[in-house]
């Protein structure tokens, strides 16, 4: 069988570490040519997850990569560095067939999360924690499926699909649980992927007919950096207690891990999920179905 993404091009945001990693890794397995986005083409330094070489020379250098990549300096809040980011990848590679927008923060909500018992509440969050939350998980996403958009409608379709669609693009973004229900002591993260669930409906309804898909991912508790100071925490006895608890929270008895994400994305942009637009994909080991 041929690769599922061969012959598109993708922009990952956020493919510096964590789920964006992964997912730019898969996308090329699949087939996929990646222009990698981050602030920096290796993630800053962590104990628990350092790494050496950037995503993008990962794939490039061919083992067990079938796509090729690039990387492209991008800060989501900067809408004229998110426009680029399209324009450079159009430039490089010809046009654009996928965007996934997956980076994202919880710095505000993960650090009172380790602080104190059930995290911060909304009258003890800063205005500017919650501000800059929004930024980059909100307006950076509406930014990047702005500009892909553009692009998308601009390009000539991909060839017909089995069933005769001619898709013009697939924005796949990445929400979470905390975009389906609260999560308590998290007010800046859940508000922010609510806002992604809302904008992911919108546009797939606005743009079915011209035939862009646009679908969400919404994991639970992933094994990443950006809990790491919950879950990888030895000397922080309420760190460690909300580990303990969102690991029971969950019935499958684990965190998910990164590639349970890449596995969920490469089937919202391949011909597998054809005829489906609007939709959030549950990945959490059962932890919305109690």
């Amino acid at each position: 069988m041929s690769p599922r993404l061969a012959g598109r091009v993708a922009i990952v945001t956020g493919a510096s570490s964590g789920l964006g990693r992964a997912i730019a890794l898969r996308y090329a397995e699949e087939g996929a040519t990646v222009m990698c986005a981050d602030i920096n083409p290796v993630a800053k330094a962590n104990a628990a997850y350092e790494l050496q070489v950037a995503t993008h020379e990962v794939i490039n250098s061919g083992e067990r990569r079938v796509g090729k990549a690039a990387f492209t300096k991008v800060d989501l809040r900067e809408e004229d560095q998110v426009k680029e980011l399209v324009a450079k990848t159009v430039a490089k590679f010809g046009r654009l067939d996928i965007i996934v927008n997956c980076a994202g923060i919880a710095n505000a909500d993960v650090d009172g999360l380790a602080a104190q018992p059930g995290g911060v509440r909304v009258h003890e969050l800063q205005t500017s924690s919650f501000d800059n939350t929004m930024a980059i998980n909100t307006r950076g996403v509406f930014l990047g499926c702005k500009y892909a958009l553009q692009q998308f409608l601009a390009q000539e379709p991909l060839p017909a699909s089995l069933r005769g669609d001619r898709a013009r693009g697939w924005i796949v973004n990445i929400a979470s649980t905390a975009g389906l229900i609260a999560l308590g002591g998290a007010p800046s993260y859940t508000t922010s992927k609510h806002a992604v669930m809302g904008l992911t409906k919108q546009i797939a309804i606005d743009y079915a007919k011209d035939k862009i898909h646009c679908n969400a991912v919404c994991p639970s508790f992933i094994d990443t950096p950006l809990i790491s100071n919950i879950t990888r925490a030895t000397d922080n006895p309420i760190a460690v207690g909300t580990a303990q608890a969102l690991v029971a929270a969950h019935p499958w008895g684990a965190l998910g891990q990164p590639e349970d994400v890449a596995s969920a994305a490469v089937f919202l942009a391949s011909e597998d999920s054809q005829w489906m637009t609007g939709t959030s994909l549950v990945v959490d080991g059962g932890y919305t179905a109690q």
